[in-house]
């Protein structure tokens, strides 16, 4: 059967970095094609290219066999593509019937309001949903906003309907009612793009799986050719000569234990232990949990169970400046928005989180203190500027992820928390961040390293815990973890490699 939509050798890039290089994707009618990949493989960015967000740099869009080209999503819907996000897009203000119909604006003179409400309620009906349709959109549950998206994309006659994790916040009876709908669709004829990071719901659903790679299609096969093995092999087929694992030099005095840490509705029983000179990392998928136990354990979101004991000691942690008392330091992951403040100077930035050091009797800064703090921290992460006065908004990417480290450095702390410390800067910075972190450790500070990047957690950790949909659900050695291992646990599957502990 022809495919309705096909893209050939599509290629995109964001600030120099290939987020698809080459790749070649159809869909056909009645068909559920699922999109597997780790965080950053490039699976977002063909959906919105797809659907209309992104235009590529090179390659073709066909429908039918007729090249296209989206400068929008409405354009996009208007050939009869539709996507359906995790978290959906509704107007909480908006009643069901008009949220439904909000995409056909300027197609007619006047609306007739009784008509919308019976036709809402009749597309409703075919998908086996019972909702007032007249009443706001705010307070559905999110399996109740699926199902509105869902008919939306219906009553712009979709052909075909992209579902972006779909089932990531929904409970197994909720997941079995989208299924029903996604097969009723696929019945109808419609070609439905599934992305999950979730393995037992892609061979449930799917009729053919395709597998990214650092931005690559690396594979394409039937089901029945597939099996979870093989995806995961797929998924995590990079060499991992690009780091040098970083040798041990933990100690035997523990610095942090967490028993049965929980946020209510984000994670729940997390329990783990780091001590002097380990990098502890935490790996899993979008959505498993990991930054929000580290904001918890920095006082940003704070834990709603469970304890904290730092150097002996219990604590409760509540705010970021209990956290920094206690000795805890946190990276955030998100430099620009959450670590740094662009247009302050490099100095300024590193001396922020501990600016009372720095003031006089009379409140005022003593420059020619912070200024010499600054000039260490230059010297001592190679920070390449030729003045700590510059904006940080004028450094790389690699210099400013220094700056943020030699902030939260100059705390002091016994524990420091990196999140995707490397996320962003290139090669030859990422190398000088985990020389960084491994000297950091000799110096006796605890590390937890929350980071997508699987080769980085091998190599860089002392052991690994893998967390999935909020859940601590194995610690690995790093004698026993690999690749496959890690990935097996994060989607749920058997354990390849017998982990030092598993939760269940």
């Amino acid at each position: 059967m022809s495919p309705v939509l096909k893209l050939t050798n599509i290629s995109k890039s964001f600030a120099g970095v290939k987020a698809l290089n080459d790749v070649s994707f159809d869909v056909r009618p009645g068909e559920v094609h699922a999109l597997l990949g780790e965080n950053g493989a490039g699976k977002s960015t063909l959906i919105k290219i797809m659907s209309g967000v992104h235009s590529p740099d090179s390659g073709t869009i066909t429908i039918d066999e007729k090249p296209v080209t989206f400068s929008s999503p409405r354009e996009a819907s208007y050939a009869g593509i539709a996507t359906v996000y995790q978290e959906p897009l509704l107007f909480p203000d908006l009643n069901v019937a008009e949220n439904i119909f909000i995409g056909h604006q300027g197609r007619g003179a006047l609306t007739n309001w009784r008509q919308m409400s019976r036709e809402a309620e009749r597309i409703l009906a075919t998908l086996g949903v019972a909702l007032d349709v007249k009443s706001p959109a705010r307070g559905l549950t999110l399996a109740a906003q699926q199902s509105v998206e869902i008919a939306k994309a219906i009553s712009m006659n979709v052909r075909v309907l992209i579902m972006d994790e779909p089932t990531a916040s929904l409970s197994a009876h909720e997941v079995a009612q989208l299924f029903k709908r996604v097969k009723d669709l696929r019945d109808r004829g419609v070609a439905l793009v599934f992305v999950s990071h979730r393995m037992e719901e892609v061979f449930e659903i799917a009729d053919r799986i395709t597998v990214f790679r650092d931005g690559r299609l690396i594979s394409t096969r039937p089901r029945s050719e597939m099996t979870p093995q093989r995806a995961i092999a797929d998924m995590v087929g990079r060499e991992l000569g690009l780091f040098e694992q970083r040798p041990s030099v933990a100690g035997d005095e523990t610095v942090l234990t967490v028993h049965g840490l929980a946020r209510d509705g984000v994670f729940s029983d997390v329990s783990f232990s780091v001590k002097k000179g380990e990098v502890l990392g935490l790996a899993g998928l979008i959505g498993a949990g990991r930054t929000d136990v580290g904001l918890a354990l920095f006082g940003i979101e704070p834990a709603t169970a469970g304890t904290i004991t730092l150097n002996g000691k219990e604590r409760i942690i509540k705010s970021p400046r209990e956290a920094m008392s206690c000795g805890i330091a946190y990276v955030s992951e998100d430099r620009r928005q959450l670590g740094l403040s662009l247009p302050m100077s490099i100095a300024s930035n590193i001396t922020l989180p501990v600016l009372r050091r720095y003031l006089s009797r009379l409140g005022l800064i003593r420059a020619a203190e912070e200024r010499a703090t600054a000039e260490s921290f230059r010297k001592r992460l190679a920070i390449r500027t030729p003045s700590v006065e510059l904006p940080v908004a004028k450094l790389s990417g690699g210099n400013q992820q220094k700056v943020m480290l030699s902030k939260w450095l100059n705390t002091h702390p016994s524990l420091l928390i990196l999140d995707e410390p490397t996320r962003g800067i290139d090669v030859g910075a990422k190398a000088e961040v985990h020389a960084m972190i491994g000297e950091l450790a000799a110096e006796g500070i605890a590390i937890i390293m929350i980071s997508s990047d699987l080769p980085e957690v091998l190599a860089m950790s002392d052991r690994i815990l893998v967390m999935r949909e909020g859940r601590r659900v194995a610690i690995f050695d790093r004698e026993a973890a690999t690749q496959e291992s890690i990935m097996t646990a994060a989607m749920g599957q058997a354990p390849a490699v017998a982990p030092v502990e598993v939760a269940a």
